[in-house]
């Protein structure tokens, strides 16, 4: 097993090549990214509603290079604009809600590619009250119908098979499930898992049959030990059964994206375990030069984690120091070590290839 110290290493020097290489060529013809606030780059902007979860208001962005707000839930970029980077993006492909003018050229002729996230989605149809996970790729459907008008159907196809289709989903899934009932016994458990990860195959195997072939997939990070969890723990501990889950959850999907690339011809993916680079850093926060692993830096009550980052929470000054940004989503920095992990890591932090391995394979 590679030392978490080494990954560290690449993170600090794999910083300048990601940026070199934005400033160049894209490694891939252009990124699609399904998933939740995980991802989210700002879809939720353009929503209406008094239940839509948003980020699009200060201390959020603080960081960010334009230091607004832009949506995503941190204090600059997420994990999916650092995967972009290494792909030879400038930030995570635009919010889908968004394209227009020059972006709508580029995406329509298949290049640059478009972020269908929404905060508050899930695999489930009922979990959230957002762009669905189900409508996500709904909304792809229509992006490459268009692409297809645009250019050669066989361009488009072509265009398609060699991007890459990233999606970071199911822990808000396993919050709703835990709201009902937050001490499952094994058999409910396993019914849950079950029945999301079943309904994640079904959305994996429409994008397939819309000519991806390339799938990077982001998994559950141990939620249990978010500010928000710890908040709710009067010991202040990590809630086990929350980690549990997404242990379970995490599991499943290996076996399932395993069994799919049995079956399915041309079919590759790369899971990145954001479990793994967050159980590491709680571990050895020290190694990392991380100083908080508990308490939220932006957000208000217990850890920081009973309210989200709002213009009027507490922040803090040295974010670099921080795990978390606000009660359940990483820094900026720590979003940038789990993507370098991700992305140039060994099979502790992304299997059955990392990444960089799935971008880099040329077989159709």
């Amino acid at each position: 097993m590679a030392s978490f110290l080494s990954i560290f290493f690449l993170f600090i020097f794999g910083s300048l090549t990601a940026s070199s290489r934005a400033e160049t060529s894209s490694r891939v013809p252009a990124i699609y990214v399904f998933g939740d606030s995980t991802a989210d780059v700002g879809n939720n902007n353009y929503l209406t509603g008094s239940k839509v979860a948003k980020a699009n208001f200060p201390h959020n962005g603080v960081d960010f290079p334009t230091g607004r707000p832009t949506g995503r839930f941190s204090n600059g970029y997420n994990g999916i604009d650092f995967l972009a980077m290494h792909m030879g993006f400038k930030r995570s492909p635009p919010p889908s809600l968004s394209i227009s003018g020059k972006s709508t050229h580029q995406i329509l002729r298949g290049s640059r590619g478009a972020n269908f996230a929404s905060a508050g989605s899930g695999i489930l149809d009922s979990t959230g009250s957002t762009i669905t996970l189900r409508k996500q790729v709904q909304l792809f459907a229509s992006v490459k119908s268009n692409i297809s008008a645009t250019i050669t159907r066989e361009a488009a196809n072509d265009a398609i098979l060699k991007s890459v289709f990233i999606i970071s989903t199911g822990g808000n899934d396993i919050f709703a499930f835990f709201s009902r009932n937050n001490t499952p016994t094994a058999s409910e458990r396993a019914s849950f898992i079950g029945s999301i990860v079943w309904e994640f195959k079904g959305h994996i195997e429409a994008l397939y049959n819309l000519g991806a072939r390339k799938f990077g997939v982001v998994d559950v990070p141990p939620i249990g030990c978010c500010p928000y969890p710890r908040s709710l723990n009067p010991l202040g501990g990590c809630i086990d059964t929350l980690n549990e889950l997404a242990q379970g959850f995490n599991q499943a999907v290996k076996d399932l994206m395993h069994g799919l690339s049995l079956t399915s011809g041309g079919f590759k993916y790369s899971i990145g375990s954001s479990y793994a680079v967050v159980q590491n850093i709680i571990n050895n926060p020290q190694a990392l030069g991380i100083k908080e692993i508990k308490t939220a830096c932006c957000g208000s009550g217990k850890f920081n984690g009973q309210s989200a980052c709002m213009p009027n929470s507490t922040i803090c000054s040295n974010r670099h120091d921080f795990l978390f940004w606000d009660m359940l989503h990483p820094t900026h920095g720590a979003a940038k070590l789990a993507a370098q992990a991700m992305y140039n890591g060994s099979l502790q932090f992304a299997s059955p290839v990392n990444f960089r391995q799935l971008v880099e394979d040329q077989q159709s």
